[in-house]
């Protein structure tokens, strides 16, 4: 019975000198993650499902729990003396918050949300950098591009038949289910490990057709390969990036969602999606890349860029590279 304060506490030295401040933005995110899972239980009596009527930076429809759980982590981890700015997929700008502050958060406050009407687990998705601007100053943009190997915390909340609260700070990956009647994180999953071979498959091929030519002949090799395998790998897909991402780390499985011939760029974002899943999958033993390159070593250039994502067991990632080097290299614009 260990909660997720405890465990942070216990392993304060990991993160920063000890200076408790890890545990305070931690405390605050799953504060957050709690408030999150009781409006989601209750969206569909109090009227929160459906459209809100808006569209977001990126162009696309504003779920009324989109902007309920944006609101709500900004608001919350705003008022945390620790954090000087934070970044949201839902928002055009970067966000003041305290300009003493060390650290600057990012996130995805609501993932997966076009799942929310029909019940599919959603997810939120953070990550946390020490700034590089000077403390006691407004932090800037530059505080949130530093990359993927920068990042001094990362991981994701699951809002599902249990809400899960996985992370990592660089030294292996953690995870911890909300015991309701207690309030609390109790830690569930120490240490998890991705399993070294694929078990599943997880991405959406409608767009076949739009891949990379060396894309294409990997799927065609995947199918062939489970047509003669004594346990060939199946098909699990909903469309969530969290509760995909959930399933492949503990059962093993691959997760891609790859750029088009026509737009390379692909879709999800590299600051909210990609780095932290990225950094979780590694500690976890897996491998993450934009096809070709290791995804944490990616430049950033702008808060709301895009990314090809693949993450899974390192055999298949480098399968993968293997047929788009032999072919053609997705870029990240």
């Amino acid at each position: 019975m260990v909660t997720l304060e405890q465990f942070i506490a216990d392993r304060q030295q990991e993160f920063e000198r000890a200076t408790g401040a890890f545990s305070k933005i931690l405390r605050d995110i799953g504060l957050g993650a709690k408030l999150v899972s009781f409006y989601l239980r209750r969206a569909s009596l109090a009227g929160f499902l459906g459209e809100l009527g808006l569209t977001n930076i990126q162009g696309e429809s504003v779920q009324k729990l989109d902007d309920m759980a944006n609101r709500l982590f900004l608001n919350l981890l705003s008022q945390n003396p620790h954090i000087a700015g934070l970044a949201s997929e839902e928002e055009e700008h970067i966000i003041q918050a305290n300009p003493a502050g060390k650290y600057v958060v990012l996130l995805d406050p609501l993932d997966g949300s076009s799942n929310i009407d029909v019940g599919v687990p959603v997810g939120t998705i953070f990550s946390i950098y020490r700034r590089i601007s000077q403390v006691g100053t407004p932090c800037e943009e530059a505080d949130f591009l530093q990359g993927g190997r920068k990042q001094v915390a990362a991981g994701y909340i699951l809002y599902g038949t249990s809400t899960l609260l996985f992370y990592t700070t660089g030294q292996g990956v953690h995870g911890f289910t909300l015991e309701p009647a207690a309030g609390e994180f109790l830690l569930t999953y120490p240490s998890v490990q991705m399993p070294s071979e694929s078990s599943y498959y997880s991405f959406n091929d409608n767009q076949l057709h739009e891949w990379a030519p060396g894309l294409q002949k990997y799927v065609q090799d995947l199918h062939q390969r489970n047509r003669t395998a004594a346990k060939p790998q199946s098909l699990r897909y909903v469309g969530s990036l969290v509760a995909d991402f959930h399933r492949n780390l503990l059962k093993g499985g691959l997760f891609m969602y790859p750029g088009t011939v026509k737009k390379p760029e692909g879709k999800l974002r590299l600051l909210y999606e990609g780095y932290p899943m990225a950094w979780l999958t590694e500690q976890a033993g897996g491998k993450a890349t934009d096809g070709i390159r290791s995804l944490l070593d990616v430049e950033p250039k702008k808060i709301h860029q895009r990314t090809p994502l693949f993450l899974g067991p390192a055999s298949e990632i480098n399968r993968i590279a293997h047929f788009l080097t032999e072919n053609v290299i997705v870029e990240t614009a």
